[in-house]
């Protein structure tokens, strides 16, 4: 990872290096105030406050760090209020989830484009999915997923990328289920889960570790198959994925149905995988923020990847160490992944409607 914070330095531009020399003085005995898109207690949330307590290590002058939370539309509220309405002055940086994939959904909903905004890094993952195991007629192994009745999916919102993941793969295997909406985090979905009010859902690894392996072990919850990285051309195991004894999508479908699967439904997922994989979380500062505090912190949250007190703590509290990704040229990176063909972004908004 010395290698990649190196990289990073050497790619810089000059006036990038200056920046960066400016920063020796931008944060001293400022507040930077990390904004989470989903309320407290959810796997964001989680992983922005293991961030926040130490990251200021990594930062000149050594600020103090708060999170603040902006839950509600899947993400949308939070995501959106950091590039039309939150101070542009370097001290407020985004750790969302979801925002590719609602800015791909449906772009007119942004009133700044997404697009603008200043990224700081990103952080690969994806999703597994899972439900409980006293879904009629009785789960014994993950593949009776496809005779499952009376299924109740629960979500954030339609175009939330975690709803068209599962909606998505459902539609694709053929499963028939109710679809409940409106949750405005993970954390209110688990409960919901445990309750009975839905029976399938799907949440990152750091989440699945802490919550829902325990429930898998006791014979509560039944895993059933996860997200896989894809780069627009191959399929791979996420590291947070590694070890798991259960398949991605395309090999469960194809051990169920025999065959490879196909169609507008699976360019739309692949397309998901792409936007919303490999940008599964992002680090954003308004558009318009100084130059020297995105250096800065892009700095600072590459160095992260190899502190031992960091390192400790997040797997300790979510069984992983996320694994941050930046780059001096990481806004255009972020750009042209989010410029999609006319019609599959025509696809992926109709279908983030709602529709089946």
């Amino acid at each position: 990872m010395l290698k990649m914070v190196l990289a990073i330095l050497a790619g810089l531009s000059a006036s990038s290096l200056a920046s960066l020399a400016t920063a020796q003085t931008f944060f001293a005995g400022k507040t930077l105030t990390i904004l989470v898109n989903y309320d407290a207690g959810g796997p964001t949330d989680t992983e922005a406050r293991v961030l926040s307590r130490h990251i200021a290590r990594h930062l000149p002058g050594n600020p103090n760090v708060v999170v603040q939370n902006m839950g509600g539309a899947a993400g949308l509220i939070g995501t959106k209020y950091l590039g039309e309405i939150a101070p542009r002055d370097g001290l407020t940086i985004g750790y969302l989830t979801a925002a590719t994939q609602r800015y791909v959904a449906n772009p007119d909903q942004f009133k700044v484009d997404f697009r603008t905004y200043e990224f700081v890094a990103l952080v690969p993952s994806g999703r597994i999915h899972y439900m409980r195991a006293d879904i009629k007629p009785g789960l014994k192994k993950p593949s009776d997923l496809v005779k499952a009745q009376d299924l109740v999916v629960g979500g954030l919102g339609p175009d939330a990328p975690k709803d068209m993941s599962m909606r998505m793969t459902l539609d694709m295997l053929g499963v028939n289920y109710k679809y409940v909406t409106g949750y405005n985090s993970s954390a209110q979905a688990s409960l919901a889960l445990q309750r009975g009010e839905i029976n399938y859902y799907a949440d990152s690894p750091p989440d699945y570790n802490a919550k829902v392996a325990p429930l898998v072990q006791q014979g509560v919850l039944m895993p059933a198959f996860f997200d896989p990285g894809f780069d627009g051309r191959t399929f791979t195991v996420p590291k947070q994925m590694k070890e798991l004894t259960f398949q991605p999508f395309q090999e469960f479908y194809r051990s169920v149905k025999g065959k490879t699967p196909d169609g507008p439904l699976w360019e739309g997922y692949k397309t998901m995988l792409m936007v919303n994989g490999a940008m599964y979380r992002l680090i954003a500062l308004p558009p318009g923020a100084p130059a020297q505090a995105r250096d800065a912190l892009r700095k600072a949250v590459l160095e992260l990847n190899d502190d031992p007190d960091y390192i400790a703590e997040a797997r300790k509290t979510m069984g992983e160490s996320p694994e941050y990704v930046s780059s001096a040229d990481l806004n255009d990176i972020v750009g042209k992944g989010l410029s999609l063909d006319p019609g599959m972004q025509k696809f992926m908004q109709d279908y983030g409607k709602g529709g089946r």
